[in-house]
């Protein structure tokens, strides 16, 4: 079902290893992807809301005149959530608020002289669009992870867009649509994949333009996200979920598997990998595996992505060697289930974000922890970080200095602008004191 992957003594003659190449991931190949994405963002851009109309038709089977989801619709699907996932998304963004509040960086003024300050602020972008899936799972839980840091942040116009539901009037899917209206969020879109991500850069129809896109999707959303970056702000160019564990002899063979299997039910590219040194593990995690794909509602979908080549456990010969492959590989979410796990925990440079211990799962991130799951993927961890309040900012530098602190300076000023050989630089400067 899952296969092995054996690095003990990968170093033993003093060969440097490359232990990203060493443990593959999934094709997910956003170039071949272009073409099509290229013309319907184009399509998009030209032909503006018929061309959205003509896609919503060609890939979600819905027919409608109007992408625009309306109040009452909003406010029909909270009041008909059932009362428990309102009380579970409640909880949640109470927790992910709570985060994302400590999380906001204040201005910082620095006094450099008498006279000459430099202030950092921190300002919100104006307006976001924000993209949740809904393809194979309606993921509720995005909307909370994308709207809750862009609120805290200050971002005072919020955009959100959603595939229509062909089982559901053309409408996204109700738990989204209660999100939505839970969160106060009422301007939401009934438009998926590309289009969506065209439809918020160039302003379409009913939508204005954004300035900045978030949240994940297809790789016709994310290969949109790459072409329109530049137009439009975008947070990361996320692909299949992934999870990796560092594990040692003192883990639980039935919470390895389980929270492998929870997160290959995402999407048959989803890879699950297990690092540990413990070859009796190894053999037990691949039996409680067997045992556990088949009690699951998406066997299918499991089984084609711990079959993939995203997907193996890795044997290695302690937990340093263990530690420089989790490095290596940068896993979107990374489980510690070993003795010392706290202590391993802060030796991690790369993840997108670490579940330490053995009830701290990645299901917890996902929905309660407090944290955000939005998150990079694809090796991106070890340059890029999740999403939070701080991708919803932008820093200005304000200076304010009197004529006495320029003065300090003014020659300095001047040296240097004629060193690189722009004596307007210094002449502007000058010009002050004439």
């Amino acid at each position: 079902m899952i296969r092995r992957i054996d690095l003990r003594g990968a170093v033993a003659d003093g060969t440097a290893v490359d232990y990203r190449a060493a443990v593959p991931r999934a094709e997910f190949d956003i170039e071949a992807a272009i073409p099509a994405v290229h013309a319907m963002c184009e399509a998009v851009r030209i032909r503006g809301l018929d061309a959205i109309l003509e896609f919503s038709q060609q890939f979600d089977g819905v027919t409608t005149d109007d992408i625009r989801v309306s109040g009452a619709a909003l406010t029909d699907a909270l009041e008909r959530l059932d009362p428990d996932i309102r009380a579970g998304l409640d909880e949640s963004i109470r927790r992910l608020r709570t985060t994302s509040e400590a999380e906001l960086e204040r201005d910082v003024t620095t006094s450099l002289a008498p006279g000459a300050t430099v202030t950092h602020r921190k300002v919100p972008v104006d307006r976001v669009g924000l993209y949740v899936p809904g393809g194979i799972a309606p993921l509720v839980s995005s909307v909370l992870m994308n709207v809750v840091p862009a609120q805290v942040a200050g971002v005072r116009s919020i955009a959100l867009a959603s595939p229509p539901q062909k089982d559901f009037n053309g409408l996204p899917h109700p738990t989204i649509m209660a999100a939505c209206a839970l969160l106060g969020v009422d301007e939401v879109y009934a438009v998926g994949g590309a289009q969506a991500i065209a439809m918020f850069a160039y302003g379409t129809g009913p939508c204005a333009r954004v300035d900045l896109v978030t949240g994940p999707g297809s790789i016709h959303t994310v290969t949109a996200k790459r072409l329109l970056k530049g137009l439009v702000g975008i947070d990361s160019e996320a692909g299949p979920t992934e999870i990796a564990i560092l594990a040692d002899d003192t883990g639980d063979a039935a919470y390895v598997a389980a929270d492998l299997l929870s997160q290959a039910e995402h999407d048959p590219l989803a890879a699950a990998v297990l690092v540990t040194d413990s070859e009796r593990l190894a053999d037990e995690v691949a039996v409680e595996l067997e045992k556990q794909v088949f009690a699951t509602l998406h066997t299918e979908r499991i089984l084609a992505s711990l079959g993939g080549i995203q997907s193996a456990i890795v044997l290695v010969e302690g937990m340093d060697q263990g530690l420089e492959v989790i490095n290596a590989y940068a896993a979107e979410h990374l489980e510690i289930h070993t003795v010392d796990a706290t202590s391993l925990a802060g030796r991690v440079r790369n993840a997108g974000a670490v579940f330490v211990g053995p009830h701290s799962p990645v299901s917890l991130g996902d929905y309660c922890a407090g944290s955000n799951h939005v998150l990079p993927t694809g090796g991106c961890a070890c340059h890029s970080s999740g999403l939070s309040v701080r991708a919803f900012t932008r820093s200005v530098h304000v200076v304010d200095y009197s004529r006495e602190a320029l003065a300090v300076v003014a020659d300095h000023v001047a040296t240097l602008a004629d060193a690189e050989d722009l004596p307007g630089h210094g002449a502007a400067v000058r010009a002050r004191f004439l």
